[in-house]
């Protein structure tokens, strides 16, 4: 597929504001000035930004606890996501989601959340919503290697083939669930998208930590969706840079493994030597987009810093929703 030079330096906007955010935020935790458990999405851009890139804002995604890329990727705002990392009133959940439970209704961005397999059946539901609008829109599940060892995932699946929701599963197989291996996890079959095609749904694999084979594998699949044929799902092989949380020793991992991994499998060196080579995009671009989201990440950390902690008055609002 031929993607204009506007879409391409978007393509890369947006995975190079996912990683210095989320390197950015590894440096901040440090400090001890954002609370709870945060999970960085360093490695996996390619996944976000190659399945985002196709939706508008009234398609839906559900998001996992390793959200941040999922929001960005889907048109959150960096800064408000930023403020409320740190926990702040004018974050983009008031301050009261954190890392993990971001949401933005208004960008089509439903929430991310800390149980492994909990968005799937949130998934088939956002699906089933737009296959009554009519209006050819789709929910996307993102997920990781382990939730495809959970019940919820497993009966969302069937649910999304029974009622033909335009639901796509997403598995984003970093090799890891938290610490546990996935050759260990998934069993001897060791092929996600196979068990989604036991269900009866139509299957595609992508390697994740390419843009340009996610972006193209997903124009067919959303194609295939959209077109009304029911839920589909795809298995995008990729790597994660840090430890599941924030914090975690990675003893489970082999020697030299994450250098290894940002030398082969770096997503964004892999989308520069592509364009460099076809000579679609000339590095001096690419650089200056680099500079201005560092700019961008700055000021989003220097706002969330001076931005004002909610008042006690709020602590319960937002709690439970009135019908």
């Amino acid at each position: 597929m031929q993607l204009s030079r506007d879409q391409l330096l978007r393509a890369y906007r947006q995975m190079v504001v996912i990683r210095m955010f989320e390197e950015r935020l590894h440096a901040e935790i440090m400090t001890g000035e954002i609370a709870g458990f945060t999970h960085l999405y360093c490695g996996q851009e390619a996944a976000a930004v190659g399945v985002c890139e196709h939706l508008g804002h009234d398609d839906f995604i559900v998001s996992t606890h390793r959200g941040h890329g999922h929001c960005i990727a889907k048109g959150c705002d960096v800064k408000g996501m930023m403020k409320e990392i740190y926990g702040r009133a004018d974050g983009l959940c008031k301050g009261k989601a954190g890392s993990m439970h971001i949401a933005d209704v208004s960008v089509g961005m439903l929430g991310a959340n800390g149980i492994v397999g909990a968005g799937a059946p949130q998934a088939v539901g956002a699906a089933l919503a737009a296959k009554l609008d009519g209006k050819g829109k789709v929910a996307i599940g993102f997920s990781g290697d382990g939730a495809c060892n959970q019940g919820t995932t497993f009966e969302a699946m069937n649910m999304a083939v029974v009622t033909k929701a335009p639901c796509i599963f997403v598995f984003e197989n970093n090799h890891y669930s938290e610490h546990t291996g996935f050759e260990y996890a998934v069993g001897t079959n060791r092929d996600i998208a196979s068990r989604a095609e036991a269900f009866g749904m139509k299957v595609w694999r992508a390697n994740g930590s390419d843009f340009f084979d996610t972006y193209e594998t997903m124009a067919d699949l959303l194609a295939y969706v959209r077109a009304g044929n029911g839920p589909a799902a795809i298995e995008l092989d990729t790597e994660r840079f840090y430890g599941h949380f924030e914090g975690d020793p990675q003893r489970y991992r082999g020697p030299g493994e994450v250098e290894r991994l940002r030398k082969d499998r770096d997503c964004l060196v892999a989308f520069r030597q592509k364009v460099e080579a076809s000579g679609v995009l000339e590095i001096a671009a690419l650089d200056a987009i680099d500079a201005e989201v560092a700019i961008l990440i700055d000021e989003a950390v220097a706002e969330a810093r001076a931005a004002p902690a909610p008042a006690l008055s709020e602590v319960t609002t937002d709690v439970y929703v009135s019908y």
